[in-house]
């Protein structure tokens, strides 16, 4: 019986010590916390993990943050990860972690008193106890962290980071289509749901597209493959038309029409950053505002190519 208790004892102990090493009693703990954050390189940030209902904008609108000799870093935009600030993102204003907790001053949004949570080496949890909200941070080191997979991961707001999408290749294979006569299409950051197309000409400014058609669209996981999604757009007039898209690279995305066999390439038009500095390095108001949106994805399985 004795050895059955010295073992919940310890079991006990253990689970303490990894699930919160980030306690208020001094200045130890500051150093304690400040180890922990710099630990890793980068720490993804996994919104759909998110809990309560209240809003950390700066943890929000970021896919990654970076704690760095007091300076925080973050990279709120996907065009351009893995190669804006070496990886890191923009700088987004500083930190501490006096007392144990995170003192963050962010450059728009003011100041933050925050708890951080270390669950293990790779893995945190900061959250604000006024309003019971909690972000989950996964850490990486960089060479480690795959930058090409939070495209995928977060392929919904990829879309959206360009004012337009211009058809740039249509493959000489694959039946006609009425998509074909599509030239423009548009994901709007207002949700994750609304597209427009248009059958504008080709090199047409931005500014002057005409915007046919305003529908509904979908992403989906696909059976097996990370670096896949399937794209259905929805035009009353002929049903829904599903592609197979993958992510060339930051500014170009492929389209495979599962129905005519026919592969579009699209280039972003227009890329709206959500934090950016001019040349003199002053910080500029993001353009448009975007919110983060929890995603849960159907998946389908990939059709076979002919």
């Amino acid at each position: 019986m004795k050895k059955v208790h010295l073992l919940l004892a310890l079991l006990i102990s253990a689970s303490l010590l990894t699930s919160c090493v980030v306690v208020d009693d001094g200045n130890d703990n500051g150093l304690a916390l400040e180890q922990a954050l710099i630990a890793q390189d980068i720490w993804y940030v996994d919104y759909n993990r998110t809990t309560g209902n209240g809003d950390i904008p700066f943890l929000s609108n970021a896919f990654t943050i970076t704690f760095k000799n007091g300076r925080l870093y973050a990279n709120n935009n996907l065009v351009g990860l893995g190669s804006t600030g070496g990886g890191l993102g923009l700088q987004i204003g500083f930190y501490d972690t006096r007392n144990g907790y995170l003192e963050i001053d962010h450059d728009t949004d003011g100041y933050y008193d925050l708890e951080v949570i270390s669950v293990n080496y790779h893995e945190i949890i900061i959250r604000d106890n006024v309003t019971n909200t909690a972000y989950y941070l996964d850490g990486y080191r960089l060479n480690n962290f795959d930058f090409d997979a939070v495209f995928y991961d977060n392929i919904e707001y990829f879309l959206q980071e360009y004012v337009a999408w211009e058809k740039t290749h249509t493959s000489i294979s694959g039946a006609f289509n009425d998509f074909d006569n599509e030239n423009f299409l548009q994901f709007t950051p207002e949700n994750i749901t609304t597209f427009r197309s248009s059958q504008s000409q080709f090199g047409t400014n931005i500014d002057n597209i005409i915007w046919d058609y305003i529908g509904s669209y979908e992403v989906f996981d696909v059976v097996g493959y990370e670096n896949l999604k399937i794209l259905t757009l929805d035009y009353d007039s002929y049903g829904n038309e599903e592609f197979e898209l993958t992510v060339n690279n930051d500014g170009e995305i492929s389209l495979y029409h599962n129905a005519s066999g026919t592969t579009y390439r699209f280039n972003g038009r227009g890329n709206l950053q959500y934090k950016k500095e001019n040349e003199k390095g002053a910080k500029e108001s993001k353009p448009v505002l975007r919110k983060r949106f929890k995603i849960d994805r159907k998946t389908k399985t990939r059709h076979s190519k002919a």
